[in-house]
């Protein structure tokens, strides 16, 4: 007995082409994924300085805001983390890497000028899931950049 033929590329349940519509809908910004490079010797100083950054992906995708304040139970005494409304979602393909805590995102190229220049820290690394067609990863703004 044979199994029916399914519309689906190997790698994955949905059909290549759903994906490849969405991506090209959704994912109008060029934004770069990048981690601080390792420190090297200024000969001239003698010190350890930051070298260049680390460019992880640099291609098709989007961020948007992923919705207002958490929920913070406050113990008293206790530190707390207070989301905030800095929380954002970048969405890139399921080919782009995965980006790992800590990573920058950047956005490089945008219809909105305000979004170009921003600079957001990885939170977590991007998600995954049986039935995905596009990669989310959870950010936190660190820098407004913009032009707008």
């Amino acid at each position: 007995m044979s199994s029916p033929t399914s519309p689906t590329d190997s790698n994955s349940i949905l059909p290549a082409s759903l994906a490849t519509l969405v991506e090209r809908k959704l994912l109008n910004d060029t934004v770069r994924i990048y981690r601080p490079g390792p420190m090297v010797l200024d000969p001239t100083t003698g010190q350890y300085v930051p070298g260049p950054d680390v460019t992880v992906y640099e291609g098709p995708g989007a961020h948007r805001p992923a919705g207002g304040p958490g929920i913070v139970l406050r113990l008293e005494g206790q530190p707390y983390r207070d989301d905030g409304d800095a929380r954002y979602t970048l969405f890139t393909s399921l080919s782009a890497p995965v980006a790992a805590t800590g990573d920058l995102v950047t956005v490089v190229r945008s219809e909105d000028s305000a979004a170009i220049g921003r600079v957001w820290t990885v939170l977590d690394p991007g998600e995954t899931g049986t039935v995905e067609v596009l990669r989310t990863t959870w950010m936190r703004i660190q820098k407004s950049g913009g032009t707008a």
